[in-house]
């Protein structure tokens, strides 16, 4: 079997993930795009109208392999669990700090960790695009330079955009080499940490003002997906955290304790 086909368990292409699309027929065209340039690997977060539509099968020409393959998922953070390394499609926003690429740079990315990670591109609805907590839980922003007279793009032209940069860097990429490095902890794994740490920067009263704290969440997110941590560095990160609360509460015992102590004459 080729390497660079889809089922080669050597080789994952991407997946294409769209958030909230709207128009089944935006999503049969997108479907068509992909499979023209050898993707076809499609996940829905919340489409508008359901699924299946009967209008993406027509809108897609005959393309059905991604539409007959569709995972469906409630969040975004469910679609991106089991993934390693995922960019956000999207202009990029000021409240996020997150490596910029162009599709191109991007396909020459998501063609270095194919061999070994579980990758995907996430899209915005077509109305207001992605959100920035979304974002947060990607490692990387995937802008395309569109001229400023018009910066208006359709999502399958986007997703074709995007397509056909990764059907390009098939002629780029340079074959498998052995010993690949582990690969970073995948979204769930990432997510369970963030919480973990986020839930004891609560009890610690690290979240102040509150109504700051969706901001001091989505900053640090941000900051830590940039790490690239493997499942064992997560695990020790976890260790830490669950190591430094049990400490706070031994301090808190010793300052009850001394409190409740009889002064000394």
């Amino acid at each position: 079997m080729d390497a660079r086909s889809p089922q080669s368990s050597e080789f994952e292409p991407p997946f294409i993930i769209l958030d909230m699309p709207q128009l089944a027929e935006n999503i049969g065209a997108a479907a068509r795009i992909m499979l023209n340039f050898g993707l076809d690997r499609l996940r829905l977060v919340r489409p508008r109208d359901g699924w299946p539509q009967p209008k993406a099968w027509a809108a897609a020409s005959g393309a059905e392999a991604p539409l007959e393959g569709v995972e469906v998922f409630e969040r975004v953070a469910d679609a991106v669990s089991d993934l390693h390394f995922v960019l956000a499609a999207t202009a990029r926003p000021r409240e996020v700090t997150l490596p910029v690429l162009t599709p191109r740079e991007a396909a020459a990315e998501l063609h270095a960790r194919a061999p070994h990670q579980r990758t995907a591109i996430l899209f915005g609805g077509e109305r207001a695009g992605l959100e920035t907590a979304d974002i947060a839980l990607c490692q990387g922003i995937l802008t395309i330079p569109v001229a400023e007279r018009h910066t208006s793009l359709n999502l399958a032209q986007a997703v074709g955009v995007c397509a056909y940069e990764w059907r390009m860097g098939e002629f780029d990429r340079p074959p498998a080499r052995f010993g690949a490095p582990e690969p970073p902890a995948d979204g769930g794994a990432l997510l369970g940490f963030y919480q973990h740490l986020e839930d004891e920067l609560e009890t610690a009263g690290f979240f102040h003002p509150p109504e700051k704290k969706a901001t001091m969440v989505r900053n640090l997110r941000a900051a830590l997906g940039r790490g690239g941590f493997t499942d064992q560095e997560v695990r020790t990160l976890r260790g830490v955290v669950t190591a430094l609360s049990r400490g706070r509460g031994k301090v808190l015992a010793k300052l009850a304790a001394r409190k409740q102590a009889p002064a000394k004459p």
